[in-house]
């Protein structure tokens, strides 16, 4: 049998399928240098996490304080002083906000130590009532294991603590590096993309600097609406906290504000920690009306502020949102969480615009924009027709 299209035999079934075997094979081993090529990137990051930390949040923290770098700058003030005025105004804000709370917490914390030790006894009492009846020998069964397994752990402890005390230094470490970059990218970052096409050359430099170009809009799109969100949750909550009278209260909405930049995961954390706080010092009643709060802001949040605000910033699903702090999370901690939502906008920046790319080279774009010319040309035609018509029939044409 021939073709009729071509004029050509069909080929045999053994032929078409050795054919689509042999691209299948093409597109697996593709698929997985592709792979294999991730997994040595994921790699290097991870080796080289301490350089990579600090610029991944100078660039976050450039974001945020750009525009009001920009907006001195525009008015001739040097980019250096600019930079450094804003950096300094920055740090002296965020000393303040922690300054101010640091009093309430020092002041606060024996009161919410002893009403802790009460809900402990709390809880022994109502273990050992009914339905449970926990007699004291058990529960001090209970008690000596669990002391025994803290002393068999205590060089466990001991070297976390130590542990511990490194994770602060490199924290200060990290934070300080960050500052620094976080000036030279305010007073350098408009020379970075003329100098990229003038190394890389063209088209290259142009494709990568649009690419950076749509990914620092992102970014910082996302950050400030992010921001913005978190501000309105913390003051809310927090305003039903002071309310309530709840303690360490300012604490509360400083942690509300930080963990509305972990989408989801930070939400129910900082709630939980809110409910549980509630619940130890003002008992169940306030917990519930706490509760009750945080839901319905959440709620405010969820299905009003963050789409209206979030829909221009990006253009992520929430289950893209999820499993990417899932990701994070598992891959690098809590950095790894905070960081999961810029880094798949970012990612989903690149792929739209090699989506973009391909559709332009596939000439869709231009079928796209010739069909708008058209259209364009057709509604021109109709009004040019109905003026003609209304010139030639003159006043009783109307």
């Amino acid at each position: 049998m021939t073709d009729p299209r071509t004029g050509k035999p069909y080929p045999s079934r053994s032929r078409v399928f050795l054919t689509g075997l042999r691209s299948s094979a093409m597109v697996s081993l593709q698929a997985i240098l592709v792979l294999a090529f991730l997994a040595v990137v994921m790699w290097i990051l991870g080796k080289l996490w301490v350089i990579v930390l600090p610029v991944v949040l100078a660039i976050i923290i450039a974001t945020v304080l750009w525009p009001p770098v920009r907006w001195l700058r525009k008015r001739r003030v040097p980019p250096a002083l600019a930079a450094l005025s804003v950096v300094l105004l920055a740090f002296l804000v965020v000393g303040g906000v922690i300054g101010a709370i640091a009093p309430s917490v020092i002041d606060q914390t024996p009161i919410l130590v002893d009403h802790a030790i009460d809900g402990v006894k709390k809880v022994q009492d109502w273990v050992q009532g009914p339905p449970l009846n926990v007699d004291d020998q058990q529960m001090s069964g209970f008690v000596d294991t669990i002391i025994e397994k803290l002393q068999k752990s205590a060089t466990t402890i001991a070297s976390g603590v130590f542990s511990g005390v490194g994770a602060a230094t490199s924290v200060l470490i990290t934070g300080f590096t960050s500052l620094v970059l976080v000036f030279f990218f305010l007073k350098d970052g408009p020379k970075f993309i003329p100098w990229l096409n003038r190394t890389v050359g063209m088209p290259t430099g142009s494709h990568i600097g649009e690419v950076l170009m749509r990914m620092w809009n992102t970014l910082g799109g996302f950050i400030r609406t992010q921001a913005i969100v978190s501000a309105v949750d913390a003051v809310l909550i927090g305003i039903g906290l002071v309310v309530l009278d709840v303690p360490l209260a300012g604490v509360l909405v400083l942690i509300t504000f930080m963990g509305g930049f972990v989408p989801i995961v930070g939400a129910f954390v900082a709630g939980a920690l809110a409910v549980l706080i509630a619940l130890v010092v003002n008992g169940l009643t306030t917990a519930l009306i706490v509760l009750a709060i945080i839901l319905l802001v959440q709620q405010l949040e969820g299905n009003v502020l963050s789409p209206w605000l979030q829909s221009k910033a990006m253009e992520l699903h929430a289950v893209i949102v999820l499993l990417a702090v899932m990701l994070g999370g598992t891959l690098f901690g809590i950095i790894g969480a905070f960081l999961a939502v810029p880094t798949a906008s970012c990612l989903a920046v690149l792929l739209r615009y090699v989506l973009e790319q391909i559709g332009m080279a596939a000439g869709e774009r231009i079928v796209a924009e010739d069909a708008e010319a058209e259209a364009a040309a057709s509604q021109k035609r109709k009004l040019m027709s109905r003026f003609r018509a209304g010139s030639q029939g003159g006043p009783s044409a109307s």
